[in-house]
């Protein structure tokens, strides 16, 4: 496990095509790297990553790799990794990337270990999980590390509690808090990718189902927009009184989970907390049921608890456990109940993700040059970095824009001009 650990390198040839094929959706990426491969920003930095290992990750790999940084890539998820794509970037990157789709979570761990090995100057991490083990298990390595990034919402969550208890040692930029990040990546396409990875698990037809979305953050959204856009039928469950109004205002029922377990024939759970579906409420789901996660961890279902009520289980198609219930219904979770639009799909699409990971490349730029102004806590993404990624994505897309005249900019900044 020292230079690498994937299923099988014979599968290179595969992911370079696949690779080849997501970065014709990303042109705002394609630019950074050619900028990247003229300045060398990151040049002789060592860089620890933890994400999901897609095709667009891979292209994000290559895109460090052309600033000069040396990279070590880990999977942040023990079923989102595509095994063609790791392949490619051992063979044709020479990137060492320690991944396998369907991993135990003893190899998961000793993966990011694999990783950490590599003693980084920087860290980009999708749930905390590098950070978290960084901080408490090798703790050795902290004095080199100067700053990171992280891409996700849960994981931005576990770092501002870490900052909050005084417990992180370096500053890190939140990657999900970019405009051009989670109104984008976390709403077009978790909603779409999620739904793919239900629809390819299941082959189900969702119009006329009754659909439960449990939590109305930007992923939730997105989905719930998707959902009602293929005919279904769609509940949306809430803790945030703010949240569940805005659902109630954008045209959807919203009600308990109790209530919705009893009519719901599809769940899919996207809030990053634990427990969202308890064991209350597989006791009343009628028979049938399909049950799914897009939150990053799998602790949104309590399947613990389902296992523990169930008579029996068995693999009923790739990626669908059925669990019979003793008065004879059947509860399907889907994808072990982990990121179900990267267990049986295949994650977000790259036109999204180009935005995202061009975030991640220039927010990793932005901490080498500013790391020590800053201080150990979790910083957004600044303004600047945005809006020109958003620039950038509208250029490529063929769409002009007006600009403000001079008049106008003198009116927005005077208070003197009334009625």
């Amino acid at each position: 496990m020292d230079k690498y650990d994937v299923k099988d390198l014979s599968l290179a040839e595969g992911g370079r095509l696949r690779m080849e094929w997501a970065a014709r959706e990303m042109p705002v990426l394609a630019s950074i790297s050619e900028r990247f491969k003229k300045e060398k920003p990151l040049k002789g930095l060592r860089v620890s990553a933890c994400l999901h290992v897609t095709t667009e990750t891979a292209n994000l790999m290559t895109t460090l790799q052309a600033g000069g940084a040396d990279i070590v890539l880990t999977a942040s998820n023990p079923l989102s990794t595509q095994d063609d794509v790791a392949a490619a970037l051992i063979a044709q990157h020479e990137i060492p990337t320690f991944a396998i789709k369907g991993e135990t979570n003893v190899t998961y761990y000793k993966h990011i270990n694999a990783a950490l090995d590599h003693k980084p100057h920087l860290t980009m991490d999708d749930g905390a999980d590098l950070v978290s083990i960084l901080h408490k298990d090798r703790r050795e390595l902290l004095s080199e590390v100067f700053g990171g990034t992280e891409e996700t919402t849960t994981g931005v969550i576990r770092l501002r509690a870490m900052a909050h208890d005084g417990a992180l040692t370096y500053p890190i930029i939140a990657v999900n808090d970019a405009m051009t990040k989670h109104l984008f990546d976390n709403r077009y396409g978790t909603g779409q990718s999620t739904l793919d990875g239900i629809i390819r698990a299941t082959n189900i037809l969702l119009a006329g189902k009754v659909f439960v979305v449990a939590g109305y953050g930007w992923c939730a959204r997105g989905l719930a927009n998707r959902a009602r856009g293929m005919g279904a039928d769609v509940i949306v469950t809430e803790v945030d009184s703010l949240k569940a109004l805005e659902a109630v205002m954008d045209g959807f029922r919203v009600m308990p989970m109790q209530e919705a377990a009893k009519i719901g024939n599809i769940f899919c759970t996207l809030t990053g907390d634990l427990n969202v579906i308890d064991k209350h409420h597989f006791e009343v789901m009628k028979d049938g049921a399909i049950v799914c996660n897009s939150g990053h961890f799998n602790v949104e279902i309590n399947i613990p608890a389902l296992d523990e009520m169930a008579v029996s289980k068995r693999l009923v198609r790739p990626f669908v456990e059925e669990y019979k219930m003793k008065d004879g219904r059947r509860i399907h979770i889907l994808g072990e109940g982990r990121l179900i639009n990267l267990a049986s799909a295949e994650g977000h699409p790259a036109s999204v993700m180009d935005m995202s990971f061009a975030n991640q490349a220039l927010s990793l730029e932005y901490m080498v040059k500013n790391a020590d102004k800053l201080e150990k806590t979790v910083y957004s993404v600044p303004q600047e970095i945005d809006l020109e990624i958003a620039r950038l994505k509208l250029e490529a897309m063929g769409v002009q824009i007006d600009k403000l005249t001079a008049e106008q900019e003198n009116y927005l900044h005077s208070w003197e001009h009334g009625t």
